[in-house]
């Protein structure tokens, strides 16, 4: 297949934690839509921790995993957002955001140490996550008569699609979430019912693959 069509993200928040030379790392994994979400995750972290010295972090979205930011939040460029990321990158994992929460021990841990400390601390978080794989669907909306709903209900049937909204006044109308790799096999089936109609100038959406 040339597109793959499916990704890997996490189905809820998840943590981990790492200790060396009395500092403590405490990663915090959260399923992520939007990058405007970020502050308000990072503000509320910051509440629950006034007495860490660095919240550090890293982000991946889309599913084709282009969209992707890191913040060392003070210590040495390279050594937390960097790792953070990296092993989002190893896992695969999109839509997701890491942040690693320091509590200083006293002890400077020196580059390597760092490195290692926001790494491991991340993967301890990923080992207790619960990874889940998701298709990546275009979102459609169809119309048609009442008399036309058994000849849609088939093919929604028959294709497992989602319908997101759904509406049955004079006319109905769906929006149905469809796979990418199944999308020309479904409006094929679809324009072959009279008097439907469909657009698709809609979102991107996702939905779980069973």
């Amino acid at each position: 297949m040339l597109f793959d069509d499916t990704y890997k993200t996490i189905q809820e928040l998840s943590e981990g934690v790492y200790r060396d030379k009395g500092s403590k790392f405490i990663a915090y994994l959260y399923p992520l839509s939007s990058e405007n979400d970020i502050k308000d995750i990072i503000t509320a972290l910051k509440a629950e921790h006034p007495k860490a010295r660095h919240h550090c972090w890293a982000f991946r979205l889309s599913p084709d995993r282009t969209v992707f930011r890191l913040n060392d939040d003070g210590e040495p460029s390279g050594t937390a957002g960097r790792p953070i990321l990296n092993t989002l990158l190893s896992n695969e994992l999109t839509n997701i955001l890491a942040v690693v929460v320091r509590y200083f021990g006293g002890t400077l841990l020196g580059v390597p140490g760092l490195i290692n400390a926001y790494k491991s601390a991340t993967v301890e978080a990923v080992k207790n996550a619960k990874i889940i794989e998701k298709t990546v669907n275009s979102v459609f909306k169809i119309e048609f008569g009442h008399a036309q709903m058994n000849e849609v209900m088939k093919i929604v049937k028959e294709e497992d699609l989602k319908i997101s909204n759904q509406n049955f006044d004079l006319n109905c109308s769906f929006l149905l979430e469809i796979r990418q790799t199944q999308v020309n096999k479904v409006i094929g089936k679809l324009e072959k019912i009279e008097g439907l109609k469909w657009n698709s100038n809609l979102e991107s959406g996702a939905m779980n693959k069973e």
